[in-house]
Protein backbone atom coordinates (compact mmCIF):
# COMPACT_ATOMS: atom_id res chain seq x y z
CA UNK A 1 0.00 0.00 0.00
CA UNK A 2 1.38 3.60 -0.67
CA UNK A 3 0.98 6.22 1.94
CA UNK A 4 3.13 8.83 0.43
CA UNK A 5 5.14 9.31 -2.89
CA UNK A 6 8.82 9.56 -1.85
CA UNK A 7 10.62 10.97 -4.68
CA UNK A 8 14.94 9.94 -3.93
CA UNK A 9 17.56 12.86 -4.75
CA UNK A 10 19.79 12.43 -7.73
CA UNK A 11 22.59 12.14 -5.23
CA UNK A 12 24.15 10.01 -2.49
CA UNK A 13 21.65 11.25 0.34
CA UNK A 14 18.29 12.05 0.93
CA UNK A 15 14.53 12.04 -0.68
CA UNK A 16 11.57 14.03 -0.62
CA UNK A 17 8.28 12.74 0.85
CA UNK A 18 4.87 14.27 -0.93
CA UNK A 19 1.78 13.77 -0.33
CA UNK A 20 1.86 14.36 3.53
CA UNK A 21 0.55 16.85 5.98
CA UNK A 22 2.30 16.80 9.30
CA UNK A 23 -0.12 18.82 11.02
CA UNK A 24 -2.83 16.06 11.36
CA UNK A 25 -1.61 12.69 13.63
CA UNK A 26 -0.78 9.48 11.21
CA UNK A 27 -1.90 5.90 11.33
CA UNK A 28 0.68 3.50 12.72
CA UNK A 29 0.96 1.97 9.47
CA UNK A 30 2.60 5.30 7.43
CA UNK A 31 4.67 6.01 10.28
CA UNK A 32 6.12 2.49 9.92
CA UNK A 33 6.26 3.31 6.30
CA UNK A 34 8.15 6.91 6.84
CA UNK A 35 11.00 5.09 9.22
CA UNK A 36 11.61 2.38 6.05
CA UNK A 37 12.02 5.30 4.05
CA UNK A 38 14.03 7.02 6.44
CA UNK A 39 16.46 4.01 6.93
CA UNK A 40 16.64 3.88 3.27
CA UNK A 41 17.45 7.38 2.60
CA UNK A 42 18.98 8.89 5.71
CA UNK A 43 17.71 12.35 5.19
CA UNK A 44 13.48 13.28 4.27
CA UNK A 45 12.47 16.56 2.81
CA UNK A 46 9.06 17.57 3.36
CA UNK A 47 7.58 20.76 1.48
CA UNK A 48 4.96 23.07 2.11
CA UNK A 49 4.48 22.18 6.35
CA UNK A 50 3.06 24.95 7.97
CA UNK A 51 3.44 23.74 11.72
CA UNK A 52 2.96 25.22 14.43
CA UNK A 53 5.88 24.25 17.12
CA UNK A 54 3.11 22.20 19.15
CA UNK A 55 2.67 20.36 15.91
CA UNK A 56 6.02 19.95 14.98
CA UNK A 57 6.54 18.36 18.33
CA UNK A 58 3.67 15.94 18.31
CA UNK A 59 5.41 14.82 14.66
CA UNK A 60 8.29 14.16 16.38
CA UNK A 61 6.67 12.35 19.12
CA UNK A 62 5.41 10.35 16.70
CA UNK A 63 8.75 8.70 15.21
CA UNK A 64 10.11 7.91 18.90
CA UNK A 65 10.82 9.88 22.31
CA UNK A 66 11.59 13.04 21.92
CA UNK A 67 15.30 14.13 22.79
CA UNK A 68 16.52 17.17 24.67
CA UNK A 69 17.85 20.10 22.40
CA UNK A 70 21.78 20.57 22.30
CA UNK A 71 22.28 22.86 24.75
CA UNK A 72 19.98 21.16 27.24
CA UNK A 73 22.09 17.82 26.69
CA UNK A 74 25.38 19.89 27.40
CA UNK A 75 23.77 21.32 30.93
CA UNK A 76 22.87 17.93 31.79
CA UNK A 77 25.50 16.22 31.64
CA UNK A 78 27.54 19.12 33.36
CA UNK A 79 24.58 18.96 36.13
CA UNK A 80 23.27 22.35 35.46
CA UNK A 81 19.73 21.56 35.88
CA UNK A 82 17.01 18.92 36.84
CA UNK A 83 17.11 15.80 35.17
CA UNK A 84 12.74 16.07 34.84
CA UNK A 85 13.99 19.84 32.97
CA UNK A 86 11.48 19.71 30.17
CA UNK A 87 12.07 19.34 26.20
CA UNK A 88 12.41 22.53 24.78
CA UNK A 89 12.20 23.38 21.00
CA UNK A 90 15.66 24.27 19.97
CA UNK A 91 15.71 27.73 17.89
CA UNK A 92 18.89 27.80 15.10
CA UNK A 93 19.11 31.99 13.37
CA UNK A 94 20.64 34.52 12.84
CA UNK A 95 18.14 36.94 14.17
CA UNK A 96 18.98 39.60 17.09
CA UNK A 97 16.40 41.26 18.64
CA UNK A 98 17.32 44.27 21.37
CA UNK A 99 20.30 42.98 21.51
CA UNK A 100 19.86 39.74 22.00
CA UNK A 101 20.09 36.34 19.82
CA UNK A 102 16.96 34.44 18.94
CA UNK A 103 18.77 30.94 18.52
CA UNK A 104 21.81 29.86 18.20
CA UNK A 105 25.43 29.89 15.25
CA UNK A 106 24.27 33.13 13.92
CA UNK A 107 25.71 33.49 10.92
CA UNK A 108 29.23 31.66 11.10
CA UNK A 109 29.62 29.34 8.88
CA UNK A 110 29.26 25.76 10.41
CA UNK A 111 31.09 22.94 9.57
CA UNK A 112 30.63 19.69 8.96
CA UNK A 113 29.71 18.00 12.22
CA UNK A 114 26.99 15.54 13.79
CA UNK A 115 24.63 16.87 16.37
CA UNK A 116 25.62 16.22 20.18
CA UNK A 117 27.46 13.26 19.26
CA UNK A 118 29.34 15.13 22.91
CA UNK A 119 26.35 13.34 24.28
CA UNK A 120 27.17 9.73 25.91
CA UNK A 121 23.94 8.80 24.20
CA UNK A 122 23.74 10.98 20.95
CA UNK A 123 20.32 12.24 19.14
CA UNK A 124 19.10 9.47 17.03
CA UNK A 125 17.53 12.59 14.39
CA UNK A 126 17.18 16.27 14.37
CA UNK A 127 14.01 17.82 12.53
CA UNK A 128 14.22 20.91 11.17
CA UNK A 129 11.88 23.42 10.20
CA UNK A 130 11.89 26.66 8.00
CA UNK A 131 10.41 29.43 9.73
CA UNK A 132 12.27 32.42 7.94
CA UNK A 133 14.56 31.66 5.07
CA UNK A 134 17.20 34.53 3.42
CA UNK A 135 17.10 35.21 -0.41
CA UNK A 136 19.80 33.37 -0.91
CA UNK A 137 23.17 31.49 1.52
CA UNK A 138 21.77 29.58 4.45
CA UNK A 139 22.02 26.45 2.25
CA UNK A 140 22.05 22.67 4.26
CA UNK A 141 24.32 19.77 2.87
CA UNK A 142 24.52 16.30 4.22
CA UNK A 143 26.95 13.57 3.64
CA UNK A 144 26.28 9.93 3.11
CA UNK A 145 28.50 8.21 6.01
CA UNK A 146 27.72 4.92 4.93
CA UNK A 147 29.54 5.49 1.65
CA UNK A 148 32.06 7.74 3.68
CA UNK A 149 32.80 4.47 5.31
CA UNK A 150 32.58 2.37 2.41
CA UNK A 151 34.64 4.59 0.18
CA UNK A 152 37.71 4.84 2.33
CA UNK A 153 41.02 3.75 1.19
CA UNK A 154 41.99 0.43 2.47
CA UNK A 155 45.10 1.68 4.47
CA UNK A 156 42.79 4.10 6.22
CA UNK A 157 39.83 1.58 6.74
CA UNK A 158 42.00 -1.07 8.69
CA UNK A 159 43.70 2.10 10.73
CA UNK A 160 40.71 2.79 11.98
CA UNK A 161 39.04 -0.72 12.45
CA UNK A 162 38.20 -1.19 16.42
CA UNK A 163 39.00 2.11 16.92
CA UNK A 164 37.51 4.81 18.79
CA UNK A 165 37.09 8.43 19.10
CA UNK A 166 36.69 11.34 21.89
CA UNK A 167 34.04 13.62 20.89
CA UNK A 168 34.77 16.71 22.71
CA UNK A 169 31.61 19.53 23.58
CA UNK A 170 34.43 22.38 23.93
CA UNK A 171 33.51 24.07 20.66
CA UNK A 172 30.57 24.42 18.62
CA UNK A 173 29.74 23.27 15.11
CA UNK A 174 30.64 26.93 13.95
CA UNK A 175 34.17 26.54 15.82
CA UNK A 176 33.06 28.56 18.86
CA UNK A 177 34.49 27.87 22.32
CA UNK A 178 31.81 27.19 24.95
CA UNK A 179 32.23 29.98 28.00
CA UNK A 180 31.59 26.68 30.36
CA UNK A 181 34.88 24.94 29.16
CA UNK A 182 38.47 25.44 28.74
CA UNK A 183 41.03 25.74 25.52
CA UNK A 184 41.29 22.17 24.34
CA UNK A 185 45.45 22.09 24.28
CA UNK A 186 45.97 18.25 24.26
CA UNK A 187 43.08 16.61 22.70
CA UNK A 188 43.78 13.17 24.49
CA UNK A 189 42.68 15.05 27.81
CA UNK A 190 39.59 17.25 26.39
CA UNK A 191 36.34 16.08 28.10
CA UNK A 192 33.94 14.24 26.27
CA UNK A 193 32.26 10.97 25.63
CA UNK A 194 33.84 7.98 23.50
CA UNK A 195 32.08 6.38 20.44
CA UNK A 196 33.46 3.85 17.96
CA UNK A 197 34.24 5.39 14.81
CA UNK A 198 32.78 2.76 13.07
CA UNK A 199 29.08 2.69 14.17
CA UNK A 200 26.39 -0.07 13.64
CA UNK A 201 23.19 1.34 12.68
CA UNK A 202 20.26 -0.35 14.46
CA UNK A 203 17.78 0.44 11.84
CA UNK A 204 19.29 -0.51 8.40
CA UNK A 205 21.49 -3.10 10.31
CA UNK A 206 24.84 -1.15 7.98
CA UNK A 207 27.98 0.08 9.26
CA UNK A 208 28.31 3.93 9.51
CA UNK A 209 31.73 6.52 9.82
CA UNK A 210 31.01 8.12 13.22
CA UNK A 211 33.15 11.20 13.30
CA UNK A 212 31.29 13.74 15.13
CA UNK A 213 32.93 16.85 14.62
CA UNK A 214 36.72 17.63 13.24
CA UNK A 215 37.79 19.90 15.61
CA UNK A 216 39.53 18.67 18.70
CA UNK A 217 38.47 15.50 18.31
CA UNK A 218 41.29 12.25 19.02
CA UNK A 219 41.49 8.16 18.00
CA UNK A 220 41.89 7.38 21.51
CA UNK A 221 44.74 4.65 21.94
CA UNK A 222 47.42 6.54 19.37
CA UNK A 223 49.73 8.99 20.24
CA UNK A 224 48.38 12.86 19.30
CA UNK A 225 50.04 13.40 16.32
CA UNK A 226 49.06 10.38 14.74
CA UNK A 227 45.50 10.80 15.47
CA UNK A 228 45.61 13.67 14.09
CA UNK A 229 47.49 12.47 10.69
CA UNK A 230 44.72 9.78 10.56
CA UNK A 231 41.85 12.16 11.09
CA UNK A 232 43.61 14.67 8.30
CA UNK A 233 43.55 11.98 5.85
CA UNK A 234 40.09 10.79 6.49
CA UNK A 235 38.47 13.93 6.87
CA UNK A 236 40.32 15.17 3.85
CA UNK A 237 38.77 11.99 1.72
CA UNK A 238 35.01 12.48 2.36
CA UNK A 239 35.21 16.13 1.96
CA UNK A 240 36.42 15.65 -1.51
CA UNK A 241 34.60 12.64 -2.59
CA UNK A 242 30.92 12.96 -4.07
CA UNK A 243 29.25 12.10 -0.79
CA UNK A 244 26.86 15.07 -0.08
CA UNK A 245 23.43 16.59 -1.12
CA UNK A 246 22.93 20.51 -0.57
CA UNK A 247 19.32 21.55 0.04
CA UNK A 248 18.47 25.30 -0.64
CA UNK A 249 15.76 26.00 2.07
CA UNK A 250 12.04 26.85 1.46
CA UNK A 251 9.70 28.65 4.07
CA UNK A 252 7.64 24.97 5.21
CA UNK A 253 9.98 23.01 5.14
CA UNK A 254 10.97 20.22 7.72
CA UNK A 255 13.83 18.18 7.40
CA UNK A 256 14.93 15.12 9.15
CA UNK A 257 17.85 13.48 9.06
CA UNK A 258 19.83 10.73 10.78
CA UNK A 259 22.75 11.21 13.01
CA UNK A 260 23.58 8.08 13.03
CA UNK A 261 24.76 7.50 9.59
CA UNK A 262 24.90 11.02 8.24
CA UNK A 263 26.77 14.36 8.83
CA UNK A 264 25.99 18.03 7.95
CA UNK A 265 27.54 21.78 7.55
CA UNK A 266 26.07 25.13 6.05
CA UNK A 267 27.74 27.67 4.54
CA UNK A 268 27.66 31.57 6.35
CA UNK A 269 24.85 33.72 6.31
CA UNK A 270 24.74 37.37 5.14
CA UNK A 271 23.47 39.46 8.45
CA UNK A 272 21.07 41.24 6.83
CA UNK A 273 19.01 38.58 6.18
CA UNK A 274 16.42 37.19 8.37
CA UNK A 275 17.39 32.94 8.76
CA UNK A 276 14.92 31.76 12.18
CA UNK A 277 14.51 27.86 11.82
CA UNK A 278 12.96 25.48 14.59
CA UNK A 279 14.81 22.06 15.35
CA UNK A 280 13.34 18.91 17.54
CA UNK A 281 15.15 15.78 17.96
CA UNK A 282 14.57 12.35 18.67
CA UNK A 283 16.36 10.29 21.44
CA UNK A 284 18.95 7.29 20.24
CA UNK A 285 21.55 4.81 21.45
CA UNK A 286 24.46 4.75 22.67
CA UNK A 287 27.02 3.86 19.50
CA UNK A 288 28.28 0.32 19.09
Amino acid sequence: MTFFDLIPNDAPVGAEVRGLDLRAPLAESVVDALLRAWYDHSVLLFRDQDLTDEQHFAFTAQLGAVEHSPDQLLALARDDVPKDVPVKIGVISNVVENGKPLGQLGNDEVFWHTDSSFAEVPPAASLLRAVEVPNEGGNTAFMNMYKALETLPRDIREAIRGRRVKHDPTYTSAGVRRKEYEEVVDPSTSPGPIHPIERLHPGSGRQALFLGRRLSSYIVGLPVSESEELLDAIWAHITQAPLSWEHRWRVGDLVMWDNRCTMHRRGTLDPKQRRLMRRTQLAGERPE
